[in-house]
Parts: structure tokens; C-alpha cells; sequence
């Protein structure tokens, strides 16, 4: 065996290079998270507390020194107040097993009939369907099969019509039953919503012997029924907002890129801790702050060095994409991570990492910064088409065609090149059905 020393060199990651890639790709959620639990496991950290009024409350607040100091229009500063306090206020509404209770004779049933209906309105999805089979009710109930469906029989019977159905076709039945509809819209709603989806009115008349015009009526009532009749008594769920990590603002004639800190807490190594630590005469306490020190000042500064990449980021994005944000929609032009990792001179994956779940607010709306990346698509001129602009192109020709002979894949995949747009008939499908367009039958009015 020979023995020989070999100079090889390698590269690897310390904890702290990897603890500041994983906060370079955080939101801003979860870097909230992050600094939350940091700041209860290293007590060297601190942040400053910001106080923010709450502009709803400074408004009332203001409100109501209006009304104690000027008496002249007392009475308008009241109702002012009053308007706005009324406006906060969250409404309640009815929930659907209220509303039916109220509609049911209670005092007409049996004993057995009241466990069945109350097991059967239990039963009742948000949409007003029933999830469960009828022996399934029968056996949570401890009742007969004969009662719960004497039970579901009267729920059919209640306000909103079409209540405890099972499938879409059976919700519909029992509204055109409560409305008297025709036998035609009865046997479509049972036989043919697929077809009725898809304007395929050619085959509902072979299969029903009637004429167009009866079918589009037909389908028409069809179409003015609620296939939710429980989704009004539904709990009201507060929307979920975006905060966005970045605002682009125009001052001066050029635009600029402004971070959104307000969420975030300015973090600090204490000063206490530091003297404490340089004061201290024991090894191990000294030992122990060292290393807290250093966490917290790579903390502070991993999150300093994001906001920095990030603003970069963005500044490039706006920098390349300037007609966008000056001029809208439609006006994305092709561009990679590469474009923006050259500009910056850092790699690709940290600008990949840099807009990972990062969104940024401009006049136009909120949006991922990923949204602003897209290769090119060819076109005859030799210049790259975003992808933005091609579904506004195609967006545009469906909504100017003649609706009695909507167009086809392929003849907007025509009118596409004759706007020196190269886009094949699978890519206008697939762009179509992104921007949750029918097809060419879907779109057809007769």
C-alpha cells in the first residue's frame, strides 16, 4: 500500500450560510414565525415596538371629540358616528339549520319523526345537499328507513327549493317540480347536463324529439335555478389578504420600489447583554451570551441581507418590465431568472429563492414576482412574446367574435399569426382554459 497526500478542495455550507438561504426564501409569514420563536429562544434579541393607531378607531376617536365640542351640529357628528360604528360591525345571519327549523310543525310529529328529521337536518352539507345515504341517516337516528325518508320527503317541501338532494340533477328536479316546469326541462336536468353544459342542443333534440326552440327554453329555466340553495345560509369566512413585501410607486417621473416593513419587527442585539457579557467574570456565562450574540447578529443580519436581495430583485423586475407597470396588463415582455441574476451579478437560485412566495403591489394589483418571469414565444418579427400578452391577444379575439359562430382553436391560432404571434392549437387551448374560457361549443348562442 502507498501512502501519498493528495490538495483537494471542497465546498461546503456552514449552518449560518444555510440559515440565511432558508430566510432569503421566506414569506413574509413565515419570516414573522421565524423571528417570533427566535425571540423566545435567544433572550440577546430584542425589537422595538412600534405603536400604530388603528385609523378606523382615530376616525371614531376624532368623531366623538366633534360631538363633545361642537354643539351646533351635535346631531350630525352622532349619526356620523353611529354610521361608521355600524359599518365595523359584523352582520349576523341565519344559519341554514335555524332557518329550517323554524318551518318545520314540530308539534305535528311523532316522537320517532322528530329524532329523523333532526338527525336529516343535521345531515345537510353547506351547498344544502345530503352527504349521507338514507341508511346511513336510518342507522345514526335509530329509526326505520320509512321514517327518515318520510323525513326527507318533508324537507324537499321547505324553503329553499331543492334542499336535500344528493347529486346536482336531483337539486334541480325538485325546483323545477316546486315551479311546475315542463316534462323537457325535467328530462334534461335529468338526462342531459352534460350536454346542456356544453350548448350540444343537436343531441337533446335527437334524444327528445323536441324542437330548438323548446330545448333553449328549457334550458334556459334550467339555467335560472340555484344549484346551491343552502350556500346563502353558509357562514360568512373573512377573506384572506396578501400582505405584499413590496410597493411600486411613481414619483418623479420614474418608478421606484419601496419595501413594506410594517409588519416586520426591527430587531436589535441587546446592549444589556453585550456589557453583560464583556462584565462577566464566569467562563461559562461568557461562553453562553458569545454564542447567543453571534446568533442574533447573523439573524439580524441574514434579514437585512434579504431585504436587500429582495429590493434588488425588484428593482430589476421594474427595470425590465417598466411598460407593464406603466401601461398594464398585456404588456409583460419575456424575461428569466438569468436576466435578473446577471444584472445583479449574484446566480440564478438566489434570485429563485429571493421571489419565493414574495408579492409585490403596484397600480395594476398585487402580484407574485414570479408572475413577472416567462420565456419568450416565437413570433414572425424575430422579437419574444410573453405569454401575458398572447392570452390578451387571445382574450381580445374572443371577445370581439360573433358569438351564433364563436371561433375555433385553430382559427385564432390564424388571427394569432396574422399579428406575427407563432402560438400552436394546444398552447390557445391550454392558455384558454388558464383564463377559464369555454370552447368553442361552451361559447355558442343560438
Amino acid at each position: 500500500m502507498e501512502i501519498s497526500l493528495e490538495l483537494k478542495q471542497t465546498q461546503k455550507l456552514s449552518p449560518q450560510m444555510i440559515q440565511s438561504m432558508e430566510i432569503l426564501q421566506m414569506g413574509t409569514q413565515e419570516l414573522q414565525a421565524y423571528v417570533e420563536k427566535t425571540l423566545l429562544e435567544n433572550p440577546v434579541l430584542e425589537r422595538e415596538e412600534v405603536h400604530r393607531v388603528d385609523e378606523g378607531a382615530e376616525l371614531l376617536r376624532r368623531l366623538e371629540w366633534l360631538q363633545a365640542n361642537d354643539r351646533q351640529n351635535h346631531w350630525y357628528h352622532r349619526e356620523d358616528a353611529n354610521d361608521l360604528a355600524d359599518s365595523w360591525a359584523a352582520p349576523e345571519r341565519e344559519c341554514l339549520y335555524d332557518h329550517l327549523w323554524a318551518q318545520i310543525p314540530w308539534a305535528k310529529l311523532s316522537p320517532g319523526m322528530r329524532r329523523a328529521m333532526e338527525c336529516v337536518l343535521t345531515g345537510l352539507g353547506d351547498n344544502g345537499y345530503l352527504e349521507e345515504s338514507t341508511e346511513e341517516l336510518a342507522q345514526r337516528c335509530g329509526e326505520g328507513v320509512e321514517v327518515v325518508a318520510q323525513a326527507e320527503a318533508l324537507l324537499h317541501c321547505l324553503e329553499p327549493a331543492g334542499l336535500g338532494a344528493r347529486s346536482l340533477a336531483q337539486c334541480l328536479m325538485l325546483q323545477l317540480e316546486r315551479a311546475g316546469a315542463s316534462g323537457l326541462a325535467m328530462r334534461i336536468a335529468r338526462d342531459h347536463l352534460e350536454d346542456m353544459a356544453r350548448s350540444h342542443f343537436n343531441h337533446i333534440a335527437r334524444a327528445t324529439g323536441a324542437s330548438r326552440e323548446e330545448i333553449q327554453a328549457a334550458c334556459a329555466a334550467i339555467r335560472a335555478l340555484d344549484p346551491r340553495p343552502g350556500a346563502a345560509f353558509a357562514p360568512v369566512e373573512m377573506p384572506g389578504y396578501i400582505t405584499p413585501d413590496l410597493v411600486v410607486v411613481a414619483a418623479e417621473g420614474e418608478m421606484r420600489v419601496r419595501p413594506c416593513e410594517d409588519y416586520m419587527p426591527q430587531l436589535q442585539v441587546s446592549a444589556y447583554y453585550q456589557q453583560l457579557m464583556r462584565d462577566t467574570q464566569d467562563s461559562q456565562v461568557r461562553e453562553y451570551l458569545s454564542s447567543k450574540i453571534r446568533q442574533a447578529c447573523w439573524v439580524v443580519r441574514s434579514i437585512e441581507q434579504r431585504k436587500s436581495t429582495l429590493v434588488g430583485c425588484a428593482q430589476s423586475i421594474v427595470r425590465q418590465q417598466e411598460a407593464f407597470f406603466r401601461l398594464g396588463m398585456g404588456h409583460l415582455r419575456p424575461m428569466t431568472l438569468a436576466d435578473v441574476a446577471e444584472e445583479l451579478g449574484v446566480h440564478d437560485s438566489t434570485v429563485s429563492r429571493a421571489i419565493k412566495e414574495k408579492y409585490l403591489q403596484c397600480a395594476w394589483g398585487v402580484f407574485p414576482l414570479g408572475y413577472f418571469f416567462s420565456r419568450a414565444l416565437p413570433s414572425t418579427s424575430g422579437d419574444g412574446v410573453s405569454p401575458e400578452r398572447a392570452k390578451a391577444a387571445i382574450r381580445a379575439l374572443i371577445e370581439g367574435e360573433d358569438k351564433r359562430r364563436p371561433l375555433s382553436d385553430q382559427k385564432i391560432c390564424d388571427l394569432l399569426a396574422q399579428r406575427e404571434l407563432v402560438v400552436s392549437r394546444r398552447t390557445v387551448a391550454k392558455y384558454r382554459d388558464e383564463m377559464g374560457i369555454p370552447s368553442t361549443p361552451g361559447r355558442k348562442v343560438f
